[in-house]
């Protein structure tokens, strides 16, 4: 017997945990799980995309992908509409980091900017149909 993934889930490490919920819940429309007393950890689901959130101290060197390799996200979450969704986060205020576009690789997608300047992609591939 194979056993094989059901999903994934990267950790981002934060600062401000406080403020990186609020920006995945009212930014995003994320549905939050939180643990420790005070939180120091939380988890953040839409469907089926996951992100933890793991308190990091307040002098760690957080960088951003994108500071590191160009046009490099840390997340790409893959959505059923894109434009549904592009349309929501910018009604909800979340900074828009790149307007919605068709990429070279045959997708549609945006990015948002998280509290710790990590960029987060959102895209869908694109049938004829849809381009």
């Amino acid at each position: 017997m194979t056993a094989n993934p059901t999903g994934i889930a990267p950790v981002f490490l934060v600062r401000d945990m406080e403020e990186n919920i609020d920006f995945w819940c009212s930014r995003l429309g994320f549905h939050v799980e939180r643990y420790g007393e005070p939180t120091n950890f939380a988890i953040v689901q839409r469907g089926e995309a996951r992100i933890m959130l793991a308190l990091a101290s307040p002098s760690a060197a957080l960088v951003p992908n994108w500071q590191i390799s160009e046009k490099t996200s840390n997340a790409f979450i893959w959505v059923d509409d894109v434009r549904a969704i592009y349309e929501e986060v910018m009604e909800r205020g979340a900074p828009i980091d790149w307007s919605l576009y068709e990429a070279p690789w045959g997708g549609l997608e945006f990015g948002t900017q998280d509290p710790e300047g990590r960029d987060i992609a959102f895209g869908q591939i694109l049938n004829g149909d849809e381009k």
